[in-house]
């Protein structure tokens, strides 16, 4: 059985990107796949404090919640990530964790010396994001930083669900259609492993 971690970015726990990343998460099971779900909100994680021993071990020394954390990113076959657009980037909660693993960057790239722009990806991921404005560049920023936070992960960026014009879970109510379509990608995404 195919183990995804469903990792929810959003400081609201019943917000627009956690009703899209829960539908995604049923259409996972619903297609067999194990999901664990994390709710970074509920996590106490220190943003990297720029230690750096994480350069000699590939670990990071603070001991927080992100420990368990990593092993279980390191341990999955897919990763679904949603966050809302808080200044034309991720939230406060996915942003931190996502510096966390800076620690996982040093055991690709310095210890294991796995070359630089060869690519190589092994694992899926599935990214869920919304934004409240319709601008044409609402989504470029988290893009990029998705895409290099994922090649430290080894992941693919297998589907990018991106949401324009959703503020509140009541705009959702207007648009059931975009619950549906989050949760085929979650049964897609396990089709694809």
């Amino acid at each position: 059985m195919k183990k995804i971690l469903a990792i929810y970015g959003s400081p609201r726990k019943k917000g627009t990107t956690s009703l899209l990343l829960s539908s995604a998460v049923r259409g996972a099971r619903e297609a067999g796949a194990e999901v664990e779900e994390v709710f970074l909100r509920d996590l106490k994680i220190s943003p990297c404090l720029e230690i750096y021993a994480c350069k000699n071990t590939g670990r990071c020394v603070i001991d927080d919640d992100f420990q368990v954390l990593q092993d279980k990113l390191v341990a999955c076959d897919a990763l679904m990530l949603a966050s809302p657009i808080f200044f034309y980037t991720v939230s406060s909660h996915t942003k931190i964790f996502m510096d966390r693993c800076q620690s996982l960057w040093a055991r690709k790239y310095l210890i294991d010396k796995a070359p630089f722009g060869i690519r190589q990806p092994a694992r899926k991921a599935l990214f869920l994001c919304a934004g409240a404005t319709s601008g044409n560049k609402l989504f470029d920023s988290v893009l990029l930083t998705m895409k290099y936070f994922l090649d430290t992960l080894d992941m693919e960026q297998w589907g990018n669900l991106l949401f324009r014009g959703l503020e509140s879970p009541e705009d959702l109510e207007r648009k059931p259609e975009l619950l549906d379509q989050a949760y085929r990608s979650g049964a897609e995404l396990v089709r694809a492993l």
